[in-house]
């Protein structure tokens, strides 16, 4: 190990590794990518992606189970947003490397 490199904390490689792994799939990526502008509804979703809303919601059902999205209520309308504040730090390092290549 180089002298210089102050080795992670294990907590903190753990829930990098948990978000890296809900993060490696493209409809997941998509979805957080129309979070980014903030708050949207799942039929907002649903056209931005084209996909299905039953994919749309199981997508968005497994990045809540691990801490990436929330949701709210509003009537019959369900509203998600982006709280991992890591998530444009990785959409931005996907946009830099695909310039790149």
């Amino acid at each position: 190990m180089t002298a210089n490199i102050t080795p992670v904390q294990s907590e903190i490689l753990d829930r990098a590794a948990s978000v890296i792994k809900c993060l490696g799939h493209p409809l997941r990526l998509r979805l957080l990518e129309a979070l980014e502008a903030g708050e949207m509804s799942v039929s907002d979703l649903q056209d931005y992606s084209g996909a299905t809303q039953a994919a749309v919601s199981q997508q968005l059902g497994t990045m809540r189970g691990r801490g990436i999205v929330d949701c709210r209520r509003d009537g019959a309308n369900v509203f998600y947003r982006v709280t991992e504040p890591k998530v444009s730090f990785i959409l931005d390092c996907i946009r830099k490397c695909d310039a790149e290549f």
